[in-house]
């Protein structure tokens, strides 16, 4: 595929006059029109803008049955002054090549994934909602296509582009179920990587924290479920001592998140100390007990922001503040002003789509 070279056939009809905006249901919602390349005897395809709508698949697909699937999640916001902003889009390239090189994928270049995307934006550019905690989610994704029944990398792939529009994933405070049983991931796993078959392995335990009145689940590490690692929807951030703090990477068990690494770096701007390190729940029990830990907020992209009321570990209910957490108040407030362009940009995180 060659930069530009995208085909775009257009919906004979718009959904958009039937969109209700002031009620935007996470996920439920899809936009006009999909970017489709496919990838076979090693080489990239051109792509191509299509009506949003099914696939037609063989049912010996090989993503069906060995899960070999990795996507990204992304938003385009609209700027104060009219015109449409991607939020970090490239991070989430350097991502995607990352879980891509994790399943055995082939790379997806820049001109396809950050000027394809681009282009779809511009097709469906009366979709990005202008509403506080409203923006357009962008889920691109990729899968093997070989219709063979065998353990092994497909030699043919599909990549995709979608889009929703979205209000807030969470309307409330979260009250977070701390697992003790299940592993999210494991050192030497596929923790650190967007991949489909990380999401469908938290299904049940999700389900269960539900039925019990929570909202997420707080995964522990694997070996001693002792260890914070993140939750279902979001990386997690606890401010204790005035200290900004949130789980490191090393391990490799948790994702490397974009509205994470923007969470810490603003907040370094902002004049707030960041440590990114091991958090035991002793730790935090600890803090809760002698009143230092303040405030605990989830970031993502669904999410951005999302303060988190209570943490439930064993019969220790860890019940906070949500309406004094001014750390989680001020990183929103910022960011959102960032992404609609009420502040510059300092950091250079927003991305024109007509750029």
């Amino acid at each position: 595929m060659q930069k530009g070279a995208i085909k775009v056939t257009k919906a004979a009809t718009s959904k958009l006059s039937t969109t209700d905006f002031n009620n935007l249901p996470f996920g439920k919602l899809f936009t006009d029109h999909m970017l489709i390349a496919e990838y076979k005897d090693g080489v990239w395809g051109d792509a191509e803008i299509l009506p949003y709508g099914p696939l037609r698949f063989d049912p010996s697909l090989t993503t069906l049955h060995y899960g070999q699937s990795i996507f990204e999640g992304i938003k385009a916001y609209r700027m104060k002054d009219g015109s449409a902003a991607i939020f970090r889009p490239y991070e989430n390239l350097k991502r995607f090549n990352k879980s891509a090189h994790r399943m055995a994928m082939p790379d997806v270049p820049e001109h396809l994934f950050i000027d394809g995307m681009k282009q779809l934006l511009n097709v469906d550019e009366k979709w990005i909602p202008s509403a506080e905690d409203h923006a357009l989610y962008i889920r691109p994704f990729m899968f093997g296509t070989d219709e063979v029944i065998g353990v092994a990398p497909s030699s043919k792939y599909y990549f995709m582009i979608i889009l929703s529009p979205v209000g807030p994933y969470f309307s409330n405070p979260l009250n977070i179920y701390v697992e003790e049983q299940f592993v999210r991931a494991a050192p030497g796993g596929v923790g650190y990587a967007k991949t489909a078959g990380n999401y469908a392995a938290s299904l049940f335990p999700a389900k269960l924290a539900k039925e019990k009145g929570f909202d997420q689940i707080l995964w522990m590490d694997a070996n001693e479920h002792k260890f914070v690692q993140e939750c279902g929807a979001m990386n997690v951030f606890f401010v204790m001592d005035g200290k900004l703090i949130t789980p490191s990477l090393e391990a490799g068990t948790i994702l490397d998140g974009i509205t994470r690494k923007s969470v810490i770096d603003l907040a370094k701007s902002l004049g707030k100390t960041v440590e990114e390190r091991e958090i035991s729940i002793d730790e935090l029990l600890e803090g809760y007990k002698k009143g230092s830990l303040t405030e605990a907020f989830g970031a993502g992209t669904a999410v951005t922001v999302s303060k988190i009321a209570g943490l439930q570990y064993k019969d220790t209910l860890i019940s906070l503040d949500a309406n004094n957490m001014p750390v989680a108040d001020l990183i929103k407030k910022t960011m959102a002003e960032i992404k609609d362009g009420s502040i510059p940009d300092s950091f250079g995180w927003m991305v024109r789509t007509n750029a």
